[in-house]
């Protein structure tokens, strides 16, 4: 409970309500025709008939009144209002609920990469920051490297962040707090990228500035269709990034806990090679990758 001192004023009508900290920046003056819809202390004060105006300012409410009643008759009453609401907002204003923002911890096929994945959208699209001094402009990013010296490398998208360690640590170590840490960020408000997100429909676009000719649309569909699903689920990124016609190679950019993956070089062979051939086998007998 906050103690409250009533301190009266030269003006018989005016009683201060002296808190024990400052309550505002600058200065309220209400009255009844004042906006108060974010200020429950004065919704509570106007409450009673004979309540005139409210100023609050520094660590004082003052309260003026009608001539109908006495000081002695409400200073109490008054008082335990201011008090009350006091604990509720202690700011004066109405408090925001914050957002809960949960996150959970995934592992993805690159041991070196967690991916943390939230209960509300971060971005349409993605960004990554493949170093420390790639950071700028990303505030989550540069956050992430700020408080934990073993994270490489940050990829965000859509609902999560994959973070990729050194070799420093185990995941088991240090995934808890890395959870914490990305929770608390995203529920304070904190910022997640001032820079354009690269859109996920054709990211190809941005690195090599042209568009696909009819038998890359072909793959790229494909792509889309049966491999990028269960590419972005792990925490990755997978988009053609060019087609050797000649020698039926598609070349594929991996980004986000595909790149670098140990198994991504098998997934490419076992996985992906099969598909395309399987759907465009007059197109494609061979895939390699190349890491974003």
């Amino acid at each position: 409970m906050r103690t409250i001192l009533i301190e009266p004023t030269e003006n018989p009508k005016v009683m201060k309500f002296v808190a024990d900290y400052n309550l505002i920046p600058g200065s309220l003056e209400l009255d009844r025709d004042s906006d108060i819809s974010e200020i429950p202390m004065a919704q509570e004060l106007f409450n009673y008939p004979f309540v005139e105006r409210i100023f609050i300012t520094a660590n004082f409410v003052a309260v003026a009144k009608q001539d109908t009643v006495e000081w002695e008759h409400v200073a109490e009453s008054l008082k335990n209002v201011i008090e009350d609401e006091l604990l509720a907002n202690p700011r004066v204003y109405l408090q925001k609920k914050k957002e809960m923002v949960q996150i959970y911890a995934e592992m993805t096929p690159n041991p070196n990469v967690m991916k943390f994945v939230s209960s509300k959208m971060l971005m349409d699209g993605f960004v990554e920051v493949k170093s420390r001094n790639q950071a700028q402009g990303v505030p989550l990013a540069q956050a992430i490297f700020t408080e934990f010296d073993f994270a490489n490398e940050v990829f965000i998208s859509d609902n999560f962040v994959a973070v990729t360690r050194d070799n420093s640590v185990e995941w088991h170590q240090v995934m808890m707090a890395v959870r914490g840490y990305i929770a608390e960020y995203l529920q304070s408000g904190g910022e997640i990228s001032n820079i354009e997100a690269q859109k996920h429909e054709n990211p190809v676009e941005k690195i090599i500035n042209r568009d696909y000719t009819d038998d890359e649309q072909k793959i790229s569909d494909i792509l889309n269709e049966y491999v990028a699903p269960a590419v972005e689920n792990d925490g990755g990124k997978i988009s053609l990034m060019e087609y050797d016609a000649a020698n039926k190679t598609a070349k594929m950019l991996l980004q986000g806990a595909c790149s670098g993956c140990p198994s991504s070089t098998a997934t490419l062979k076992g996985g992906i090679e099969n598909i395309l051939k399987q759907f465009v086998p007059d197109l494609v007998e061979r895939v390699e990758a190349v890491n974003g």
